[in-house]
């Protein structure tokens, strides 16, 4: 789809309850990229993505705009869609709007 297009999110729960998957009709990420909060406890790897990439200096401003809201510990961009984690005492009713907000700011043409 091309930017000029209505930004479309849907939002789509996971196998796991601490993640939810974002859909948009926009390319976020070409390769996948993990990024971590530096306080979540199991974020072995923070400043790296998965395949050990950009420092959090070099993440594009929407990552560090999802995990700046209380509560997320880990974003994953591929092609068109971003999973994020929450901390397990997180609720999903106060995030989506958050993470919705975050992504139209961040992707609508």
């Amino acid at each position: 789809m091309r930017m000029a297009d209505p930004l479309e999110i849907v939002v789509e729960g996971t196998p796991n309850p601490n993640a939810a998957k974002f859909t948009l009709n926009r390319v976020v990420a070409t390769q996948g990229k993990t990024y971590r909060d530096a306080a979540a406890a199991d974020a072995p790897s923070f400043g790296k993505t998965q395949d050990g990439g950009l420092s959090e200096v070099e993440w594009p401003p929407w990552a560090k705009a999802l995990l700046a809201i209380p509560g997320l510990v880990q974003v994953f961009a591929v092609n068109n869609f971003i999973s994020v984690t929450k901390s397990p005492d997180a609720e999903w009713d106060i995030l989506v709007p958050q993470v919705e907000e975050e992504l139209k700011k961040a992707f609508s043409a």
